[in-house]
């Protein structure tokens, strides 16, 4: 996939689209060797308009615009979430999205390009807010409904367009995931550090304090802080909280948001290599089989244990995150859950 700008012109861009105007804007570019930010510059002035790309400025126009879908995804995972963008926190780090329907935690510095795109179709316009990094690829998306304030999108393009309306992006090349980054030697001392954690948080300066990343981490730490899990731990923990009805929380991210949905899943639908959870309000789309690593992590926490479902790529990328829902909810079921996935080793033996 280009990184430092497409070979091909815009029109050409427009041109090759229209000819294939059915296919996913992701598979789209990636065919033709483009990104998908360069894929949605080339219709600029052509019902997509280049806005502002600060969350300080574009999420509180969100927050007006009532019931939308948040989409965040990564190279393996898509997380789709209804609902409204309220309380709006901005951070020095992460900013946060923390009403009850929409969950965020954004890096602002990582939102490099985005577009306020509208599509025609045969059910009326077609509008979404689009967010990409440096290197072109898609951070978050945000994609109005039939019931959302459409009324104030002309507000809301007058507010945010930029001056120069490009329709060539310069982009820089994409940032290789971070591989596994472990000390065998440090174990003793990353598990006594573990010990003492009082807070989930706390996880990512631990394992930098020690010299490694998460996965890292995971692969040195031993029981029964990480045990390894079966591949199907996955497929197996959406299915069972679904079926128990155990409410959880799904974390979905890659370098510039993170999307969480709270709360109980309903239909779990395996259709070829994905998994999909296919709820009212929720979707999820996993590649099953690109799940490489899987993992069950315990973290000691001042309100109790927390357990987690975590999941990794071949080259390192974390995937999803699956921890019980903690909010006026017991943790037994959840723990319980967990614990009775079926280990590798046990697979091995």
């Amino acid at each position: 996939m280009a990184q430092l700008g497409s070979k091909l012109g815009p029109d050409q861009i427009r041109a090759l689209h229209a000819e294939n105007p059915k296919a996913r804007a992701r598979d789209f570019a990636a065919m033709q060797g483009i990104t998908e930010a360069d894929l949605v510059a080339a219709s600029v002035g052509f019902g997509t308009t280049a806005i502002v790309a600060d969350p300080d400025r574009l999420l509180p126009w969100v927050g007006k615009l009532g019931k939308v879908m948040a989409l965040t995804r990564n190279e393996n995972c898509v997380h789709e979430r209804v609902g409204s963008y309220l309380d709006y926190r901005t951070g020095a780090f992460a900013a946060m999205v923390l009403g009850p329907e929409i969950d965020l935690r954004i890096f602002a510095k990582h939102w490099v390009h985005a577009f306020a795109v509208e599509e025609t179709s045969e059910d009326g316009p077609k509008r979404s807010l689009q967010v990409f990094d440096a290197a072109g690829d898609a951070l978050h998306k945000v994609h109005l409904k039939p019931q959302s304030n459409h009324a104030l999108w002309p507000d809301l393009l007058a507010n945010m367009r930029l001056r120069e309306q490009a329709r060539s992006l310069t982009l820089s090349p994409r940032r290789p995931v971070e591989a596994a980054k472990t000390d065998s030697l440090g174990a003793p001392a990353l598990r006594a550090a573990w010990d003492k954690m009082t807070d989930t948080h706390q996880f990512i300066g631990l394992t930098k304090d020690h010299g490694m990343n998460r996965l890292g981490a995971y692969r040195v730490a031993g029981a029964p802080y990480v045990q390894r899990l079966e591949l199907e731990g996955v497929s197996l923990t959406l299915a069972r909280a679904a079926e128990a009805q155990i409410p959880v929380m799904i974390f979905v991210g890659n370098l510039g948001c993170i999307q969480i949905h709270g709360g109980p899943i309903e239909k779990v639908v395996p259709m070829g290599p994905w998994i999909n959870v296919m709820d009212p309000l929720f979707n999820l789309h996993l590649r099953a089989d690109k799940l490489a690593e899987v993992y069950a992590v315990w973290k000691p926490t001042r309100t109790g244990d927390a357990f987690s479902v975590e999941a990794f790529a071949a080259d390192g990328e974390l995937i999803l995150q699956i921890f019980g829902y903690r909010k006026d909810t017991p943790a037994e079921p959840w723990n319980a859950l967990v614990q009775a996935l079926p280990r590798l080793e046990e697979v091995v033996a």
